[in-house]
């Protein structure tokens, strides 16, 4: 389902608003459409404690995640590959009576994006908080999924996903395989403002922030405004909003900085966005204004905006900035010539993608989960592997093979499952251990399993039926226990051989099966739960003896009796030749003599 904002880029005009625990759409007091609760894995549905807090219809229901759901649990969207801003919206406000904030990570794309502890800060708690970020989705399918620490329920009150230039960001030179999340991003001189928040336009639905959330300079600092249009605002790929280069921050002597301090993890690399405009219409040519940008001490960039772009013409700059030190981001404008001036700023975390699960393998997976008919509280949701920092599916273990995750064991002895197991097992080609032993398992093992790496193989006490496929007799196998099942047929010889060379196996308490020592030996039309080659040979036989005779007796009986014994007289003519009737006579006595 596509719905549309009010604004969206020609090129790129998907987007989806989705009201987490909403039951009905409706159109928001900015005209956003939004629509009920959909695309989830499970879950309950909730409002907040105190719903008049919040002026957003969207932030007052959420949808949580129990344990019972599962430790992991995923919103999956069907969308065009591309580039996207993706948000949310987390709030607690004691929706449970608990007064107790959960513990839960949340990630996108299989790798880890936001990270919930508890105690929340009690704003954060009451009023609830917006994280964003852009990523790259290749696999037709935006993934966003939320996992439980201990045994903590992950909630969400509002999800939005909306596509952009994919060329945004600089992503020709940084790659594919970067997502970028909000460390902050502010608006200098101005209030906040940004779709959903405001009838202003930002073509990605970004919100800017006001700078007083981070602004440490000098006291000596103002606004200056504009309603003079801005050249090369709203201009692909970035789409910057003309709002953002009509108030800039500046210093109201020459000798002032201009300082913000952000909060940051110093374990990842960040890239800082500058937003510049020469709006003052005192400053008419280069030198006039000139200032240096320092960040965590260190001068990185001299700017003179009129000799860049001239006046009333949006400036930006990037700076990549690797190694932090510390959780504290200092960026300060000192002045060379003039005041500083500086309309906004971005910081974004650059978080390289996690190593996500082979797509055969997560292809295999999902077939299992439907055929096996694991229960919502296994959380077989999202990526079967990642984020690598996550526990994998439950009874699933995973494996780092060449920077790309492999599933080595399946264990799901024990479980109530009920259904069958998929032929797509097969492509788990990595799989070294597998156990579904102790459920309710039917149908026939999948020809093909143990062919590849698999070393042991419990599949007892089930009900599969049918024969052993040839491929259990692998030189791979150890451990083979298919006792207490419906099996039928001969066992294939390389698999007993498995017992002879060191291995277990167990084949016991299957009425069906023979041809190997404890077993009953196969009769002679019986192999490997069909008719043997033998017993072919001699149906075959058989059958050509029997069509040999029938035609025989069909010749006898119809085609010499029709020479002269038909049910009807000779004409008249001929009955009356005296010569003819004991010729007749003799041979019909003949043939009925024979008989």
């Amino acid at each position: 389902m596509c719905i549309k904002l009010h604004i969206f880029l020609p090129e790129y005009n998907f987007s989806l608003l989705i009201d987490c625990g909403g039951k009905d759409n409706f159109t928001s007091q900015f005209n956003q459409s939004w629509t009920a609760d959909e695309f989830y894995t499970g879950g309950s549905t909730a409002v907040v404690s105190n719903t008049g807090n919040f002026i957003r219809p969207q932030e007052t229901t959420l949808r949580f995640f129990p344990i019972s759901y599962g430790k992991k649990n995923c919103y999956n969207v069907d969308v065009p590959n591309g580039r996207y801003f993706i948000r949310t919206f987390t709030v607690y406000d004691n929706y449970d009576n608990k007064m107790q904030t959960p513990n839960f990570d949340v990630s996108v794309e299989g790798t880890l994006v936001f990270s919930w502890r508890s105690p929340w800060g009690e704003s954060f708690s009451r009023n609830g908080a917006y994280a964003d970020l852009f990523a790259f989705i290749n696999d037709g399918q935006a993934t966003i999924c939320f996992y439980s620490i201990a045994t903590d329920a992950p909630v969400i009150a509002s999800l939005e996903i909306i596509q952009v230039d994919p060329l945004s960001y600089v992503s020709s030179s940084t790659g594919m395989n970067l997502i970028l999340v909000n460390y902050g991003r502010f608006s200098c001189g101005s209030q906040s403002f940004g779709p959903g928040f405001t009838n202003d336009t930002d073509y990605f639905g970004r919100n800017w922030q006001t700078d007083a959330l981070f602004f440490q300079g000098s006291p000596d600092v103002g606004p200056r405004s504009t309603t003079t249009p801005i050249h090369g605002a709203d201009q692909a790929p970035d789409y910057f909003p003309e709002r953002l280069y009509q108030t800039a921050l500046t210093t109201i002597g020459e000798n002032g900085n201009i300082e913000f301090i952000l909060t940051v993890d110093a374990r990842t690399d960040y890239m800082i966005w500058f937003h510049f405009a020469e709006i003052d219409p005192r400053i008419t040519k280069s030198g006039e204004r000139v200032f240096d940008i320092y960040i965590n001490g260190k001068n990185v960039n001299r700017v003179d905006i009129f000799e860049q772009v001239g006046n009333y013409t949006a400036f930006t700059w990037n700076y990549i900035l690797r190694k932090l030190n510390s959780t504290l981001l200092r960026v300060r404008l000192v002045p060379v010539v003039g005041a500083p001036l500086i309309c906004g700023l971005e910081n974004y975390a650059m978080l390289p993608l996690d190593y996500v699960t082979v797509p055969s393998q997560v292809l295999a997976m999902r077939a299992l989960k439907e055929s096996l008919q694991i229960p919502d509280r296994m959380g077989w949701n999202g990526d079967p592997c990642a984020p690598s920092t996550w526990d994998a599916w439950e009874g699933v273990t995973c494996h780092n093979d060449e920077n790309r995750l492999v599933i080595t064991h399946l264990d799901l002895g024990t479980q109530g499952l009920k259904g069958y197991v998929s032929d797509q097992i097969n492509l788990l080609t990595n799989l070294l251990s597998l156990n579904l032993s102790s459920n309710g398992l039917t149908g026939n093992i999948p020809s093909g399993l143990g062919g590849g790496s698999l070393v042991q193989l419990d599949l007892s006490h089930n009900m599969l039926s049918g024969a052993i496929p040839d491929s259990l007799g692998s030189s791979n196998l150890q451990v083979v226990l298919l006792d207490d099942n419906e099996l039928e047929g001969q066992v294939p010889d390389k698999l007993y051989s498995v017992g002879l060379h060191g291995g277990m196996i167990d084949l016991s308490s299957n009425k069906g099966l023979c041809g190997v020592p404890t077993l009953p030996d196969c009769p002679f039309s019986w192999s490997r739960g069909s008719l043997s080659s033998g017993a072919k040979i001699a149906i075959i036989l058989a059958s050509i003896t029997f069509v040999l005779l029938l035609g025989l007796l069909i010749y006898v009986v119809f085609i010499r009796k029709g020479r002269n014994d038909y049910d009807f007289g000779l004409p008249q003519d001929l009955s009356e030749l005296p010569f003819i009737v004991p010729v007749l006579s003799s041979r019909f006595h003949s043939l009925r003599n024979t008989l």
